[in-house]
């Protein structure tokens, strides 16, 4: 019996690719939890300094992506999604790693994220180390103006 290794091509993303960002970003947040970001925030923060967009593909196709910050001394995940057909392929796990791994280039001394509570992502973020440092309650507008509450989690960089 063989397994298919799945191998996830990462790269440094730019403001081009943020018709591919929307495209990903409405397969996979349900409007349900108002989570997505529009185009015209995604360009705003990108125009920031320290802000950095990782694009992840399979074979040439643009799977997923992953939005981070860099603030002084730390580093603030503020979007990951993979398209939904392509979950629990790696992808997520390498867009972890990958702002991990800048986030130690950039001699940070932690990563930071925040997750609307019931995501299933949250058992990626604890299997990366992360842990749960806070909530925020009523922080997520879902479509029809239902709330949820955001967890805070917090991984420190060795």
């Amino acid at each position: 019996m063989s397994s298919a290794v799945t191998l996830v091509e990462l790269r440094r993303g730019t403001t081009a690719d943020l018709p591919t960002v929307d495209s990903i970003m409405r397969e996979a947040f349900d409007p349900r939890y108002g989570e997505a970001w529009t185009r015209g925030q995604c360009l705003g923060i990108m125009a920031m300094p320290g802000v950095w967009l990782t694009m992840a593909s399979i074979d040439g196709v643009s799977v997923g992506f992953a939005l981070s910050r860099l603030l002084v001394d730390e580093v603030e995940l503020l979007l990951l999604a993979t398209r939904p057909a392509r979950r629990r392929c790696g992808i997520g796990r390498a867009l972890v790693a990958s702002v991990i791994d800048t986030a130690r280039e950039q001699h940070a001394s932690r990563v930071h994220l925040e997750v609307r509570s019931g995501n299933d992502a949250i058992k990626l973020y604890a299997a990366t180390g992360f842990h749960k440092v806070g909530e925020r309650r009523d922080y997520y507008r879902g479509a029809n103006g239902q709330l949820f509450d955001a967890m805070t989690f917090s991984r420190q960089i060795a």
